[in-house]
């Protein structure tokens, strides 16, 4: 699929994944779907990557089913502009409540150093890297508990975002 403009509407897309380690797979072929055919290939490659560490750590540290949540957000970022901010917020729910450090808390001003730093000091480690991944290739991150409702959904939702590169030209006009 070439040449296929950019969306400018808001839109989203679920996925309901079962406990299976065939979910990462699963959930980057969609992804990869969904962006082709929204016109965001350039965000392909690392989405893939960090919506697979996201889902591996669903599937490993919960025992029920995890969803997969794909939306493109569009937000004025000038009141008076007609520059718009896009965005593509990926989150993954799981039912375990715990959420690991430092998703429980929002991202610093210094994260991205923090998470160099601790890269660093790992250089050894042959697993636990995935948050870390997410904290160095995403725009933005965070996490937040579900407690049970009306339709006894509990767990928690962990998501990063990419922002799209602008063209200089986009930018000027």
């Amino acid at each position: 699929m070439a040449n296929v403009p950019p969306s400018s509407d808001p839109w989203t897309y679920s996925l309901r994944l079962p406990n299976d380690p065939r979910a990462a797979r699963i959930s980057r072929v969609t992804l990869r779907a969904v962006l082709s055919s929204h016109g965001m290939t350039e965000l392909t490659d690392t989405a893939e990557l960090l919506t697979c560490e996201l889902v591996t750590n669903a599937v490993r540290h919960s025992d029920g089913p995890a969803q997969l949540r794909i939306r493109h957000l569009r937000e004025s970022r000038l009141r008076e502009s007609r520059l718009r901010e896009s965005r593509l917020r990926v989150s993954i729910w799981d039912t375990n409540p715990t959420i690991p450090a430092p998703f429980d808390a929002p991202p610093s001003p210094l994260d991205r150093f923090t998470a160099l730093t601790e890269a660093a000091a790992s250089l050894d480690a042959t697993s636990g890297r995935g948050l870390l991944i997410v904290r160095l290739c995403a725009d933005n991150w965070g996490g937040y508990p579900l407690a049970d409702d009306l339709f006894g959904i509990s767990g928690k939702l962990l998501w990063f975002e990419l922002t799209p590169q602008q063209s200089t030209y986009e930018i000027a006009a």
